[in-house]
């Protein structure tokens, strides 16, 4: 990416920032551009000095870093002859579309990175770029199931022991699904479930 964009894109993703800012930011990145150039750059893009830009509300906040958000979480389904089934879903905050991953009765590691690898494809072809996963502290998310998530590029938040608030766009989405789908069905088996 070349630093005009680079600091017009920064200068749009972040509201507040400064040119002193902006400049220290690009210095990290290893483009060394003096204040000045910034200033001129975002003046021929329309992008009025930070202390005269309007900062970005709490809801524009949200909605940007949405877009980026992926969490999952395990939900268990018992059937009517006592087998109990445990369902791995993704959601994507942003629009709140949730991805069926798999379902097992004995979930292990293997399981859970491969089903990763499936999602991953899955969420590249919805045109979703995952920024971040949120997961909670379960130990079938293993290393091969972060590497696969790092590999796209994604960092892994992991969701503090018994703290449900943490990640809880997928635990009301839990929530919805048994009392709307699952608690009004006889599941007779996996088959029946998916």
């Amino acid at each position: 990416m070349s630093s005009p964009a680079l600091i017009v894109r920064m200068a749009t993703d972040n509201p507040a920032w400064g040119y002193q800012r902006i400049r220290g930011e690009l210095l990290h990145l290893g483009h060394r551009v003096a204040e000045s150039t910034i200033a001129r750059v975002l003046k021929s893009h329309g992008i009025k000095p930070a202390p005269r830009r309007t900062s970005a509300t709490w809801r524009q906040f949200l909605r940007q870093q949405a877009a980026g958000i992926v969490a999952c979480d395990f939900f268990s389904v018992d059937t009517i002859s006592l087998r109990r089934l445990y369902v791995l879903f993704f959601i994507h905050h942003g629009s709140r579309r949730v991805f069926l991953a798999g379902m097992a009765t004995n979930p292990t590691r293997d399981w859970v990175t491969q089903v990763a690898r499936n999602v991953t494809a899955e969420l590249r072809d919805a045109g979703i770029a995952v920024k971040y996963l949120l997961r909670d502290c379960d130990d079938k998310f293993g290393p091969g199931f972060h590497a696969v998530w790092e590999s796209e590029g994604a960092s892994i938040v992991r969701s503090p022991v018994r703290a449900p608030n943490a990640n809880a766009v997928a635990e009301r989405s839990i929530r919805t699904v048994r009392p709307e789908c699952t608690d009004r069905l006889l599941i007779l088996n996996e088959r029946h479930l998916g």
